[in-house]
């Protein structure tokens, strides 16, 4: 199974419609798919981690937020990434408040515990766009994660010169605490240790995202983990994941089950909890909360 895939087999898409007989029915399917998966391979979204209350507008972006809201009119944290800051010490202390809420200054999630308890005596693996590092603050196996999108905990050069990326952690905590009206002292405008040009987040955003060394390696361990299992009774858990880059992990999940008979697909989003046709017979879909559900899957398993 290829990391990315435009693919997506025939047939029209059957979507949930939600209800408390369908979750009851659902999270029991569900239950029994963890119970007789011999591999579970998970595939995590932003509907993930807003499940797990870090939501990116509202009263938490406004608590956060609220001089950038008033003076810029930013409205959340995700539109706000994007926003043509005045000058770098203005962008860094965004993006350092940014990356301290959501990065630092946070516990793991309960979906992300809940989700660890139901699979860590599987064969499992994980592979996300979040950039949040919460799977490994719940403490999922590092070599089990494949994060394709960054990191909020990396920094790369802004060029790049080169495929390195550095750990920013006690950077962006200087900035959070020494930064003043919306913006940092320019002593601490990070530089590339190898160019001298600045440095800027590992997200990808455009063509100049650095895929460093550990990016390669887990990607690698995902191909293997896909290419070991093909044919074996896996079940495929897709949580939270949007149609905004399907190719990652929804067309490849779909495909996935559509080319194994034993194969079981679940997707679990509120508002898009959709399978192709062709594999609804071997698909659980709920239209819920993914934190209602994995809190009432049974447990344990066995």
């Amino acid at each position: 199974m290829s990391f990315f895939s435009t693919n997506i087999p025939g047939g029209r898409l059957v979507c949930a419609n939600g209800g408390e007989a369908e979750m009851a029915v659902g999270t029991e399917r569900l239950h029994r798919a963890l119970r007789e998966a011999d591999t579970v391979l998970i595939g995590a979204g932003a509907g993930m981690s807003t499940a797990a209350r870090l939501t990116y507008s509202g009263e938490r972006f406004d608590t956060h937020f609220a001089d950038f809201r008033d003076r810029f009119g930013i409205t959340d944290m995700y539109s706000g990434g994007f926003f043509p800051f005045p000058d770098a010490e203005t962008f860094w202390a965004w993006w350092s408040r940014h990356i301290f809420i959501n990065r630092y200054d946070v516990e793991p999630g309960k979906p992300y515990c809940d989700l660890l308890n139901l699979v860590r005596d599987k064969d499992y693996f994980v592979i996300t766009t979040n950039v949040d590092h919460q799977f490994q603050l719940a403490g999922f196996d590092e070599r089990r994660l494949f994060c394709t999108q960054g990191d909020y905990g990396l920094f790369q050069c802004s060029v790049p010169c080169s495929e390195e990326t550095y750990n920013n952690e006690a950077t962006v905590r200087a900035m959070v605490e020494r930064q003043s009206a919306m913006r940092v002292p320019s002593d601490l405008l990070p530089r590339c240790p190898r160019c001298g040009r600045p440095l800027t987040t590992n997200l990808r955003i455009d063509d100049r995202f650095v895929q460093d060394e550990e990016w390669y390696k887990a990607n690698a361990r995902y191909q293997d983990f896909c290419r070991t299992h093909e044919g074996a009774n896996v079940l495929y858990l897709e949580l939270g994941v949007g149609m905004n880059t399907p190719v990652i992990i929804k067309y490849p999940f779909w495909n996935a089950v559509n080319n194994n008979h034993r194969a079981i697909y679940c997707c679990i989003n509120k508002g898009e909890s959709c399978a192709p046709e062709s594999i609804k017979a071997r698909s659980i879909l709920l239209n819920a909360d993914i934190a209602e559900v994995l809190s009432n899957v049974r447990f344990p398993l066995a």
